[in-house]
């Protein structure tokens, strides 16, 4: 599908739509990125206090959030 079908007339309706697909696209690549890791993250952050998992899933989320940026400009 070609990124300009979704395109309308209104640059404010353009960056809503882009910025929900943007979104969208995070949190499924995030969630992939979750379960692709061998221990629980969730429980290594909140539970152990696992600053390194922390850093770990900040970076991961900066890197996605980056690399869709790039994509859809």
């Amino acid at each position: 599908m070609e990124v300009y079908a979704l395109m309308t007339s209104s640059p404010i309706l353009n960056a809503l739509i882009f910025t929900w697909l943007g979104i969208v696209v995070f949190f499924i690549a995030f969630g992939i990125a979750v379960k692709l890791t061998p221990v629980n993250l969730w429980r290594e952050i909140v539970e152990h206090r696992n600053m390194a998992a922390a850093i770990l899933a900040g970076a991961a989320a900066l890197g996605l959030c980056w690399i869709i940026a790039a994509a859809m400009h």
